[in-house]
């Protein structure tokens, strides 16, 4: 049966390993929603694959790899559904999960997000993600990583729905804006959560709702330099540009312990300049939000790059270069930057400080 109120937007780089079987389970489930894949300039024929074989399926092809989250809100401009899920390419949907997931949301009408139960494709007995997490030291987690698939059987609120496998009320990018696109990818989920949060929604996870995720198809293995570089950079940029400058002040001995912390866990694994150089991309980041607002301000033109935004060029090196080449956007850049302080949302910045500090006890305990 078909769904005429979800959308799913799946972007695609080089998931030819796996795209096929997550289309297929989709077209396969007990409804059917429109889905759009966005791929962004693959090179191992999964951009073909799509194109010859689910002629059912929107394709938008990006000239470059502009990372997920314009490759995500490229997709998200072309919905015009009441919902829109979001799916890594290296998944597996239950039948049912798109139903209960649509369904989850329709019954809860402040919330901006349902996640799915996570397993991991290699091994289902194993959770893979039961929701994120996001605490005062800086620090975000997936809930349940490894545990026993059964060990959150109980729905509930969570910090931050995973963008691998969540569906959002399209209503919402409206009011609190896209995927900001200097996060290029790594956080940007747990971002648009933090945002959402401060205009008083907040994110659910589902376990009835089932989704195998192979997981690191993209970017290679758990850890990996550019991994912890973009995550670094990211976690500095979003931890400012959500916070007010009082609740910024009040938390940020708390962030600098959190790195310290980060920077000897990475420095033990070879990992440690990598680690160090996103921090320097964050302060970047952060610097480039700021100087892109002035320009606003006094009503001057703006222009850049995907890659001058998300700091990417600082770091490209090496024979993939040529991944870091300026992209030719299909939409405009969606730059975030600060989100404005409003006191009609004291309450909800005081709610999500109480959770900051609670998180750092689930960090330990989860």
């Amino acid at each position: 049966m078909a769904d005429h109120r979800t959308t799913v937007v799946i972007p695609n780089y080089n998931g030819i390993k796996y795209i096929a079987d997550c289309l297929d389970s989709l077209l396969a489930g007990t409804v059917v929603p429109e889905i759009i894949v966005v791929d962004n300039a693959s090179a191992d024929g999964s951009f073909e694959l799509v194109r010859d074989s689910y002629p059912q399926v929107r394709l938008l092809r990006l000239k470059v790899n502009t990372g997920f989250c314009h490759a995500v809100n490229s997709g998200l401009r072309l919905t015009r559904t009441e919902y829109v899920m979001l799916l890594n390419n290296d998944t597996r949907v239950e039948k049912d999960a798109v139903e209960k997931l649509a369904a989850g949301l329709m019954q809860r009408k402040k919330c901006f997000a349902v996640q799915a139960r996570m397993l991991s494709m290699r091994d289902p007995s194993v959770l893979d993600d039961a929701g994120d997490e996001y605490c005062a030291l800086g620090w975000a987690y997936p809930r349940g990583k490894a545990k026993p698939a059964d060990s959150y059987p109980k729905a509930g609120e969570i910090f931050s729905a995973c963008a691998g496998a969540a569906m959002y009320r399209r209503e919402v990018f409206d009011r609190i804006g896209y995927f900001d696109e200097r996060h290029y990818c790594y956080l940007e989920d747990i971002d648009i959560s933090y945002r959402a949060r401060i205009y008083g929604y907040y994110c659910y996870y589902l376990p009835d709702a089932t989704v195998y995720h192979a997981g690191s198809a993209s970017s290679g293995a758990v850890h990996n330099e550019f991994k912890e570089r973009m995550a670094a950079g990211n976690n500095r940029y979003l931890l400012w540009k959500n916070m007010p400058a009082v609740q910024y002040g009040l938390n940020y001995p708390l962030f600098r312990l959190g790195e310290k912390v980060k920077q000897r866990y990475f420095d033990r694994r070879g990992l440690g300049d990598a680690w160090a150089d996103g921090l320097t991309r964050g302060s970047y980041l952060i610097r480039r939000a700021k100087y892109i607002s002035g320009e606003r301000k006094a009503d001057l033109p703006t222009k850049g790059t995907i890659s001058e935004e998300a700091g990417t060029e600082l770091f490209s090196s090496g024979p993939e270069k040529s991944a870091w080449d300026e992209p030719a956007a299909v939409h405009p850049l969606y730059l975030g930057g600060k989100v404005k302080f409003s006191p009609i949302n004291l309450p909800n910045y005081v709610k999500i400080q109480l959770l900051l500090w609670k998180n750092i006890a689930g960090r330990f305990t989860n």
